[in-house]
């Protein structure tokens, strides 16, 4: 069992109440379910929650499954748990929720809601509104609890990797030509350490991309064995009470070719010099040029095809994202990535990437894997 400090929970509804007196609306239908997380506590896979522009309690509506599991989630906010046995019971619920508020202005979640259930609001209630980022504004900077659960997230995929790469290395070097243990071997081996170390879940799908698989960003691990002397891009996160860590290291097992070495040389560079940039007060695309800007002008630019980094926390992909053309302000306790990398089918691929908590001053990285090429 990880020990984690408390969050501060209690500012969260409070916070969402201001935002939406800003937008002139009397309750907001939260339907996204890691924001219910976030305001609430609750971790279930159904439920809404009404949050009202007053100050009164929130009313979180889910089903019987978790009748004993959302009061207990739920415990340390200002949130009524109604449970209801059927959908037209969870209309009635959610229309005596909403009812008392005069003007009946609700808004919605614009990012997270169908057509098809944004008609069905439409028939019980009167003036929708659509908010977009609302919360996820909200979410945006972490506290130290939120913090401290990213990072251990961070040390379990720091430790598993400590434990298998060698492990990898030694398969490789006593397998014929053939070469050793598979992409997927490998991925399921990671996955199942991280579970013994701690985590809940993966934080994404672990991928594990060897030689000309690993110029594809988003590779998924197949049944190629991994051979001496090529580039594997091994990406992966762990999950620590529902926040995410995200890290990438590319490795040889043995000597690669001086064009991968020279490869990986150029996106180390690349993403020291991002992460060296990061403080509050920067711009995220001013990170991002730093570390396009290397690739560019090492003659790789063209296959450097992703944005640099992004913003996590209880979503994999949260704001601020890190990429051409944004000017998004970071500030103290955002928690981003920074993950340049070049992809040459020819060669294979190389990125490198950290999670790292905003400071006034610089980062505080919260990945530590050695970033070593030949293992």
């Amino acid at each position: 069992m990880i020990d984690l400090p408390l969050m501060n929970v209690s500012t969260r509804l409070p916070c969402l109440r201001e935002a939406l007196a800003e937008e002139n609306c009397d309750a907001l239908i939260v339907t996204n379910l890691t924001n219910i997380r976030w305001l609430s506590g609750f971790s279930g896979s159904a439920g809404l929650l009404i949050v009202s522009s007053k100050p009164s309690p929130a009313v979180l509506i889910t089903d019987g499954r978790y009748a004993f599991q959302a009061p207990e989630e739920t415990s340390e906010q200002d949130v009524e748990v109604q449970i209801s046995t059927s959908m037209a019971e969870q209309k009635e619920m959610l229309r005596a929720a909403v009812g008392k508020y005069p003007n009946q202005r609700v808004g919605l979640e614009a990012e997270h809601i169908s057509w098809a259930r944004q008609q069905v609001f439409a028939e019980e209630f009167g003036e929708l509104v659509s908010l977009r980022g609302v919360i996820e504004e909200l979410r945006r900077s972490k506290d130290p609890g939120e913090i401290a659960r990213i990072e251990a997230a961070a040390e379990i995929v720091d430790a598993s990797l400590e434990e298998l790469l060698p492990r990898l290395s030694q398969s490789v070097r006593n397998a014929s030509r053939n070469g050793g243990m598979t992409e997927q071997e490998f991925a399921a081996a990671h996955d199942h350490q991280m579970r013994l170390l701690g985590a809940s879940e993966q934080a994404f799908e672990t991928i594990v991309a060897a030689g000309s698989n690993g110029a594809r960003p988003h590779a998924r691990p197949g049944t190629r064995p991994i051979r001496a002397g090529e580039l594997v891009v091994i990406d992966s996160g762990a999950t620590v009470d529902g926040y995410r860590s995200d890290m990438t290291r590319t490795i040889s097992v043995g000597e690669p070719s001086e064009t991968a070495k020279q490869m990986w040389q150029v996106v180390r560079e690349s993403q020291q010099a991002g992460v060296d940039a990061v403080k509050a007060g920067a711009t995220t695309g001013e990170i991002d040029k730093t570390c396009r800007d290397i690739i560019d002008s090492a003659g790789w630019g063209e296959a450097f095809m992703h944005s640099t980094g992004h913003g996590v926390g209880l979503d994999i992909h949260e704001i601020p994202g890190v990429s051409t053309n944004t000017e998004e302000i970071l500030k103290a306790g955002e928690v981003i990535t920074v993950e340049p990398g070049i992809y040459l089918p020819e060669h294979g691929g190389v990125r490198i990437e950290d999670t790292v908590v905003v400071a006034e001053a610089g980062c505080r990285p919260l990945t530590k894997t050695p970033k070593v090429l030949a293992v």
